[in-house]
């Protein structure tokens, strides 16, 4: 619909041609309408797949290290965070590192303070800080530079922690979607890659987003210790070896062989030239296209070098 307007105010207003509008990707009820055999993916289906596909579906609970999903514990007390600092400092003496969830990046950022005020290596991490700089703090994270990372929605997917024992969830009784029932599995399943993993939950009372997110991780972790115990296999923590963080450009350069930049004559200049042009387009076709990106600067470069010879 966003496309459909902005081309609509376009043809309005003599920008554009009528036909323009058709010039557009297909709408939703369009794609559904070309569909015939649809196979939905995914970890946390909606109710649209599920209701789609008529509940037509196949599980799979278990890992190939048959880690289990982590344990649920519910905390119902006066000081959470006091009582959050001391189950962190049992993970850390045993040299595991903590993840915490927030509501607010305020909240996330003074939690942070606290904690480095007790002793605990800490930070934090949202939608503020620049995605190279989230990189390099999880690498921290994973490599002992830091025992506990606090934030809010950015902890639910896509980090793959093996070191991670312990999620902790402040204000989990907090209905709305940062405590709906799929973002709550999606934050317990960062404990699961480590096979000590456990969830602690802090709450004042029960809701229904709640009691669905605990049934369904009891439901698959029941089924993984039966599963474990009829094929005799013994639960492993995940070992991933921690990558270097670097940017890419920067070993694309170094590695490039150094073009010299001293010539005779305008022969000389040309020659080079059409000598980085031929490895440009080796290097495009073999789809590697920022090392051909890097040579087309360089050959602008000297091209722009070329004309204040003439």
């Amino acid at each position: 619909m966003g496309d459909r307007s902005r081309k609509q105010k376009l043809v309005d207003f003599g920008f554009r041609l009528p036909s323009a509008i058709e010039n557009r990707p297909l709408n939703f009820e369009e794609i559904q309408s070309k569909l015939k055999n649809v196979l939905y993916v995914s970890a946390t289906p909606s109710e649209y797949e599920l209701t789609d596909s008529k509940h037509q579906i196949t599980e799979l609970l278990v890992r190939p290290t048959g880690l289990l999903d982590p344990k649920i514990e519910i905390r119902k007390v006066e000081s959470p965070v006091e009582d959050m600092i001391k189950e962190v400092e049992k993970e850390i003496s045993d040299r595991n590192r903590v993840l915490i969830t927030t509501l607010t990046k305020r909240m996330s950022e003074k939690l942070a303070e606290h904690l480095s005020f007790k002793g605990i290596k800490s930070t934090y991490l949202h939608s503020e800080i620049k995605p190279i700089d989230r990189i390099k703090i999880i690498k921290k994270l994973r490599m002992g530079e830091i025992d506990t990372l606090i934030g809010i929605n950015l902890l639910r997917e896509g980090l793959d922690l093996p070191e991670v024992s312990l999620v902790v969830i402040l204000d989990a009784d907090r209905e709305g979607f940062l405590r709906s029932a799929t973002s709550l599995i999606q934050t317990f399943g960062r404990a699961s890659r480590n096979v000590k993993g456990r969830v602690v939950l802090y709450i004042k009372g029960m809701t229904f987003s709640l009691k669905k997110a605990i049934d369904e991780s009891n439901r698959r972790r029941k089924y993984q210790i039966l599963y474990n115990k009829e094929n005799n296999i013994v639960p492993m923590s995940i070992n991933k070896k921690v990558k270097d963080f670097y940017d890419d450009d920067f070993w694309i350069r170094k590695s490039e062989e150094d073009i010299k930049v001293e010539f005779k004559d305008k022969e000389d200049l040309i020659r080079e030239i059409d000598k980085l042009s031929k490895l440009m387009k080796i290097k495009a076709n073999q789809l590697d296209f920022k090392r051909a990106a890097f040579l087309r600067e360089k050959i602008k470069y000297f091209k722009n070098l070329l004309i204040e010879m003439y």
